[in-house]
């Protein structure tokens, strides 16, 4: 209060003449406010520094777990690559099994068409061993059979070397001669 009464009851009193004591000394209500902000300021700072702290310990974790799936993505991008090219692998290995697979059918065809052809010469010269002997009903039924066979047909028409007859028409020449000898 600027204005006092004195205790002897006269009139106002400027607050010049008002002692020192009482114009340092602050209120009574203000200490209290000012520290009760501090606080509240401190409060808050330190709960803004909680915050920023358990911010960045959940920001390490969430940039871990990132890491994490990153890794294992390179991991199965890896894994895809190699499952990728053992299958080019094996799709270049299936082409190779393919192509041995044909020569194979291929050889093992010529290989029959050769053993047709042995058989064949084989008849002619079982043929020629019966027309020898003069054994002309062997000679009927190889004939038969080598027809049945339709092995005349794989007989070379070349001779093996110049002067000789060749298997097709030694063929024929026996052929000709048993059925000449049975007509008679």
């Amino acid at each position: 209060m600027k204005i006092e009464k004195r205790a002897s009851g006269e009139g106002p009193v400027s607050t010049e003449e008002t002692s020192p004591a009482q114009e340092e000394a602050p209120a009574p209500g203000k200490k209290p406010v000012v520290i009760y902000i501090m606080i509240l300021f401190i409060a808050a700072f330190l709960l803004m520094a909680l915050s920023f702290f358990m911010h960045q310990r959940s920001n390490t974790e969430a940039l871990g777990e990132l890491q994490n799936s990153v890794s294992a993505m390179q991991e199965i991008q890896a894994t895809q690559d190699q499952v990728i090219r053992l299958q080019e692998e094996l799709a270049d290995a299936q082409e190779e099994m393919d192509a041995l697979n044909e020569q194979l059918d291929a050889a093992a065809k010529d290989a029959e068409d050769v053993q047709d052809t042995i058989d064949a010469l084989l008849g002619l010269y079982s043929l020629q061993q019966a027309y020898s002997a003069r054994d002309l009903e062997a000679c009927l039924a190889i004939i038969q059979e080598m027809e049945a066979n339709d092995q005349p047909a794989l007989l070379s028409d070349e001779a093996p070397r110049s002067g000789m007859t060749s298997p097709s028409q030694r063929y024929l020449q026996l052929k000709d001669a048993v059925e000449a000898a049975t007509t008679d």
